[in-house]
């Protein structure tokens, strides 16, 4: 009974609670964004998502885990991309872009609803309100994040699918062609630490500013 009561004793439960709230934020975050995805590719005319079960908000349709896992531990990762069809689109590399936009501004709008919920809570009181209020606050910080990770020009994240609708057809089907060493490359970067202290700044100067709105006058 000892041996189970010290093993009791040095649980750190503070950082189990923390690493729960880090895991439902993440869940939360990188679903929205790929169902807006979906959504977005939908609304232009390509079932495909919808086909595949990918207009869900279970979060089980579209965790990777590994880009989970990374998401956890290193602060950056990925889900299971939407099968996206540019063939139904009227106009496919507009189409494209807009698809990819909508998971990035799905981050922003979620980080912003988040803050405004955490904002109604703001005098509550007790253990479950302070976790609320924590967990609202880490999936704001975490899906701006996400958003402006993903707006990164760099292939396969949603930022170069814009950039590459003002490029001519013919680099724009080159492009498409090597987006799978894209990830290689954006791999190599993170790990070798490029552009890290731009990111950080970028993320927390977005997340201050919201939270300088959301809580204007009560803080």
């Amino acid at each position: 009974m000892g041996t189970l009561s010290d093993l009791w004793n040095s649980l750190d439960f503070s950082a189990m609670l923390s690493a729960l709230m880090r895991l439902i934020a993440v869940f939360l975050c990188l679903t929205v964004h790929e169902t807006c995805h979906g959504l977005a590719a939908y609304a232009l005319g390509d079932p495909t998502a919808k086909r595949e079960h990918r207009l869900s908000l279970n979060p089980l349709h579209h965790i990777d885990w590994v880009g989970l896992a990374c998401m956890l531990m290193l602060g950056f990762g990925w889900a299971k991309p939407v099968p996206v069809d540019m063939r139904y689109f009227k106009k496919p590399k507009q189409g494209m872009a807009l698809t990819a936009l909508a998971g990035p501004v799905s981050n922003f709008v979620l980080a912003l609803l988040a803050l405004l919920c955490a904002r109604l809570i703001y005098h509550q009181y007790g253990a479950l309100w302070d976790f609320i209020f924590d967990l609202l606050l880490t999936t704001a910080y975490l899906s701006v994040g996400l958003g402006l990770f993903n707006l990164i020009p760099i292939s396969p994240l949603d930022g170069s699918k814009v950039l590459f609708a003002f490029l001519p057809d013919s680099a724009y089907e080159k492009l498409m062609h090597y987006e799978k060493y894209g990830m290689i490359a954006l791999l190599i970067l993170v790990w070798l630490g490029v552009g890290d202290n731009v990111l950080s700044t970028a993320i927390y100067n977005v997340y201050a500013a919201m939270i300088n709105f959301v809580f204007r006058g009560i803080v």
